[in-house]
């Protein structure tokens, strides 16, 4: 017998291997992405289905067709998930004092940011979703995100999220905090045997990129750069092929599958490519002023702005905090 079909993990075990918080591992099982079971009050998620996650991960998509369990107790609805959740709260937050917070981007950072909120103790239960940075924003003019990072650049300004948060959330009170900076460029293969070296160079007949899915501030960026140049993104070899993360697009590069991709210089280190620095992005977040969420705003500031959270992102290295904390636009 395979022993991947026999190895489960709690959700404790779960939050270890994936250097998450144990409530990412909650969103993920509550949104379907990852599947779980109950024994007795406990979730435990099998190896095969954890590998089938990662998976559907590296891939950018979600798995074609999931494996069926055979447990006594099957945790495939969202009314289950929701009892499991009851059964098992996540520890530091009584139950009857815990509000939801949703915090939406795809940076590690982000995940340093709710592991924070949940030891603040304030009476907030953070959990994670997954969305680029414009579809972020729209989610949050909808009501279904309540922090929101963006890494969003206007070419018409220079400027990077301010023009379009004020477009998308016309007629709302916010703030905007600046979270990070980090440079953004071109994933190559290793040596840069098409010597490519600008955005102008994608539109060479030779060259085949992979791209990002519409809705993410990497794809933004792209479009925004092929716009200012005057480059038509249809007449680039491989500008429909999409991945839906920065790792994904860096090793579509690395296997020889592309020539060149899109994304930031932090995912380079983690995968064997050559990264071209092209901007220095600016990496913000988003939160509604309400008067019901002045604690959790306040908590967040605090958080940007203590020592020990800079010191938590400076291990993870590739950042630039020098402005982090930084209050860049409040409405009244």
């Amino acid at each position: 017998m395979n022993n991947q079909s026999t190895t489960s993990f709690t959700t404790e075990e779960l939050a270890e291997q994936l250097k998450v918080s144990k409530l990412t591992i909650y969103d993920l099982i509550k949104k379907g992405e990852l599947r779980a079971y109950r024994v007795g009050r406990q979730m435990r998620v099998d190896a095969i289905d954890l590998e089938a996650y990662k998976e559907s991960t590296k891939s950018g998509g979600v798995s074609a067709s999931p494996i069926p369990h055979t447990k006594e107790q099957p945790m495939d609805s969202t009314n289950e998930v929701n009892e499991a959740f009851t059964e098992e709260p996540p520890p530091h937050f009584p139950t009857f004092a815990t509000r939801q917070v949703i915090i939406s981007g795809q940076d590690m950072s982000l995940d340093l940011l709710a592991s924070a909120i949940e030891k603040e103790n304030i009476g907030y239960r953070p959990l994670r979703s997954y969305q680029g940075s414009l579809n972020s924003l729209i989610a949050m003019y909808n009501g279904k995100a309540d922090i929101v990072s963006t890494h969003l650049f206007d070419g018409d300004t220079g400027e990077y999220n301010i023009p379009y948060i004020k477009r998308i959330l016309n007629g709302h009170s916010f703030i905007v905090m600046n979270l990070l900076a980090r440079k953004a460029g071109l994933y190559v293969q290793k040596g840069n045997p098409k010597n490519i070296r600008h955005w102008r160079d994608l539109q060479r007949p030779s060259i085949k990129m992979i791209n990002r899915e519409i809705g993410s501030g990497a794809r933004v960026l792209l479009d925004e750069q092929l716009r200012m140049a005057g480059i038509k993104g249809n007449r680039i070899e491989g500008y429909e092929q999409i991945e839906m993360n920065h790792i994904a697009v860096a090793s579509k590069v690395s296997n020889g599958l592309a020539d060149v991709g899109i994304g930031i210089e932090k995912a380079a280190a983690l995968v064997d490519v050559d990264f071209i620095p092209l901007i220095q992005e600016q990496y913000d977040l988003v939160i509604f002023k309400r008067p019901d969420n002045k604690h959790l705003r306040d908590s967040i500031l605090r958080t940007l702005q203590g020592e020990a959270f800079k010191n938590e992102m400076r291990a993870m290295s590739g950042y630039d905090l020098s402005m982090t904390g930084t209050i860049l636009y409040e409405t009244p």
